[in-house]
């Protein structure tokens, strides 16, 4: 009864329905059936349950619950017909019926039936039965035979139980029973029908080096017959003499050892003759992901050449048979089969090379570098923990309510000034606008923490964004001063003045000569109105805190760049609800919509989670800018983001007065959101932000350390920036110093 329904058939089990060789002795054996070695997508996601059952009651009720707990996929039928029809149309893993109420209908008889169905459709198809398991419910009142049962297809018999776990359970064994015995019985046909079609001569051994199989082509090649070979240990088998002596039990040592052993082999044909072989011996550690069965089976693989018998012929490079099912290739999966072609002619030690780079580009995460352990650097660990996750995703029932208020646009945007009508101690503080040691803090000061909205008005001005929208200066104004309302004022960092600060960097790096050469004025356009946008209705908190405390936000963004689709979408709420502010009003349709996705792009980009990746892109089409690659709308994009992504960061790279004031406000918001997370009992994102035991020079050493100096390293290779390096260089100089020291603080005690 382990078995699904039919496979105990004598007819089933009749040498012609399966790959030569395939009952073999030992060639079932449970080492070579572990899920482990089977291709990844044979095992499928969740079962599919069809449960026949003429009447809803509480078993029913018990078996729908079950599947939705373990995530089976349940269909319901409440007659014979209902469930023929069903099952023919979706052909279920598991099908439970219920045997209890006979006047409605003979369960036996079903049984049979969706079997007789079974065996018609998949022999005729795969060449072997792939339903698996069968169930019946029966009632707690007499203990009958279950051979009628077993004679009519059913595979266990379930007794009459409500319970919903009891239910469960029995899903859970049937998964791991009798469904997993099957999928790994149509695995393996896969593996033999690929091996029976290989031109590759091919044997395989158990871990005591007893054969228990070859191939056709082996047959042809060597000359020997399967039943010469299967059974034997190898050393029964002559070999050529040209293999060293100890040539198996090196071979042997390195499977004790869980390792793959490659090499040069001669083989020897039934008529004497010599080959040349390529030889791989892998060794598998069995374990499965749930249970930890820490048994361990071996199984060698050997692969002869079918050219020449002398030396010289061409080593192929022998690997396990690659079954691909998808027609629309990835781009990275493209990559992954030009470098599986280019190991079948490589060299060894290129091959294994190319081994390494498959196993790099199969992980998820291509782009982030690995970690240390905490105790390495506790204060790089936390600012990746709170820049570039996003939280734990605790239901604390402390929510966070955020941004439920609509957008606020000041009362006094009815009468904009001009650019022109700029106060003359604003203008003043202006003057050098197009300096890199523009002092933002002096413009803070004098506009009355509005700089965004004057610095807007100049630097737009002189780009000739209002020429390019075809909007007045009025409506630009209007719309600068409806942003920047939105801007939080209370955030000591996340303010208007940080977006001008932003918007001054973008501005200058948009006049570096190869910057502009790489970009359109749409693309100059996008960059500013981004960099003026980008951090827009922030509430001084990162995304890592509005994920854990269950804020609106988080809940409406799926917990996924939450801030940073916040900003691009209210940015577009502001600037479309009123004609007085909307500055794309004049566009035409289709220019406005790629302005529009290039902005949202590029703010996006700010999204630090991304970070690595971006830098990355970056840095490769620098290096390798192919012709094609140069006329790619792709390139100018990756360079659009590496752009605001330097100006979002580019605090460590101002003159040391400016970066200490914004090292000090942006540690006093982290502080403030360590606080509140206390505070509110959510889990504290970034524990070395706390105000009274942080060290300010190790937070700035570590963030210029691993987020810093690759990105402008690579910025300044491309738009040629000597002065920002010369004080990222001073900057982390000084604070290397106060380290040194043992201060915490931004600055020295004074002397």
């Amino acid at each position: 009864g382990l078995l699904a329904p039919g496979l105990l058939a004598p007819d089933l089990l009749a040498p012609d329905l399966l790959a030569p060789g395939l009952l073999a002795p030992g060639l079932l054996a449970p080492g070579l059936l572990a899920p482990d070695l089977l291709a990844p997508g044979l095992l499928a996601p969740g079962l599919l349950v069809l449960l026949v059952f003429a009447k809803e009651d509480s078993q029913n009720n018990g078996f729908c619950w079950a599947c939705e707990k373990a995530n089976f996929r349940c269909n319901v039928a409440r007659t014979p017909e209902a469930a023929l029809e069903c099952f023919q149309e979706k052909h279920h893993d598991l099908v439970i019926i219920d045997h209890r109420h006979s006047r409605y209908f003979d369960a036996e008889s079903l049984c049979r039936y969706v079997t007789l169905e079974v065996l018609l459709i998949n022999f005729y198809l795969n060449g072997f039965v792939d339903r698996f398991g069968f169930c019946c419910c029966r009632p707690d009142r007499e203990e009958a035979s279950v051979m009628p049962l077993i004679n009519a297809g059913f595979n266990r018999r379930y007794v009459e139980n409500a319970n919903m776990m009891a239910c469960y359970n029995e899903l859970l064994q049937l998964e791991h029973g009798e469904v997993l015995a099957q999928f790994k019985l149509r695995a393996c046909n896969a593996i033999f029908t690929a091996l029976e079609q290989s031109q590759e001569a091919i044997e395989i051994t158990n871990e005591d080096q007893v054969i228990q199989y070859v191939n056709p082509a082996y047959e042809s090649i060597m000359g020997y017959q399967q039943g010469e070979l299967i059974g034997k240990e190898i050393i029964e088998v002559p070999k050529s003499e040209k293999n060293k002596p100890d040539l198996l039990e090196t071979i042997n040592s390195c499977i004790r050892k869980g390792k793959e052993w490659q090499g040069i082999y001669y083989a020897k044909k039934k008529n004497g003759d010599i080959l040349f072989t390529s030889y791989v011996s892998i060794k598998y550690n069995i374990q499965s992901s749930k249970h930890k069965d820490r048994r361990k089976g071996s199984l060698d693989v050997r692969s002869t050449t079918s050219r020449g018998s002398d030396g010289s012929s061409q080593r192929r490079h022998s690997s396990m048979a690659r079954i691909h099912s998808m027609t629309i290739e990835a781009p990275i999966t493209k990559v992954i089969n030009i470098i599986n072609a280019a190991q079948e002619s490589s060299p060894m030690p290129v091959a294994e090379a190319l081994d390494r780079v498959l196993e790099i580009l199969r992980t998820t995460e291509l782009y982030s570098p690995q970690l240390g352990t905490k105790e390495e650097d506790p204060h790089t660990n936390d600012l990746v923990g709170g820049l570039m996750t996003d939280g734990l995703r605790r239901l604390s029932g402390n929510e966070y309510i955020f941004a439920t208020k609509q957008p606020h646009l000041p009362s006094h945007l009815a009468m904009p000034l001009s650019l022109n009508d700029i106060p003359p101690h604003v203008a003043q503080t202006m003057e050098n606008e197009d300096s890199w040691d523009f002092d933002i803090f002096n413009l803070e000061t004098a506009c009355l923490k509005r700089p965004l909205t004057y610095l807007g008005l100049k630097i737009f001005s002189r780009f000739g964004v209002c020429e390019f929208l075809s909007c007045p200066e009025a409506t630009l104004r209007s719309w600068l001063q409806g942003i920047e309302a939105n801007y939080h004022s209370t955030n000591s960092y996340h303010n208007s003045s940080h977006a001008a600060d932003v918007l001054h960097a973008t501005a200058y790096f948009l006049c570096k000569e190869r910057v502009k050469q790489s970009l359109e004025q749409i693309d100059e356009v996008a960059s500013l109105i981004a960099a003026t946008v980008h951090d827009v209705d922030h509430p001084g908190r990162t995304n890592s805190f509005l994920c854990n405390a269950g804020s609106e936000l988080a809940i409406l963004y799926n917990d996924t760049a939450v801030l940073e689709s916040h900003h691009a979408a209210l940015a577009f709420q502001i600037t479309t609800r009123d004609d007085k502010c909307n500055i794309f009003k004049n566009m035409e349709r289709n220019e406005y919509r790629t302005l529009r996705q290039a902005i949202i792009d590029m703010v996006l980009a700010t999204e630090m989670t991304k970070h690595f990746e971006h830098v990355n892109k970056f840095v490769n089409n620098i290096n390798k800018p192919t012709e094609r690659e140069k006329r790619k709308e792709g390139m100018k994009k990756n360079n659009k983001r590496m752009l605001i992504k330097c100006a979002d960061i580019s605090n460590p790279c101002r003159p040391l007065e400016l970066c200490i004031e914004w090292a000090g406000r942006i540690s006093e918001e982290y502080f403030a959101q360590t606080d509140e997370e206390k505070r509110q009992s959510l889990p504290v994102v970034m524990p070395v932000f706390d105000r009274n035991t942080c060290s300010i020079p190790k937070s700035q050493i570590s963030f210029i350390d691993y987020f810093i100096t690759d990105m402008f390293d690579a910025w300044d290779a491309f738009a040629d920036l000597p002065n920002l390096m010369q004080h990222l260089d001073n900057n982390f100089k000084y604070w290397k110093g106060l380290d040194e020291r043992k201060l915490h603080s931004l600055r020295p005690p004074p002397e």
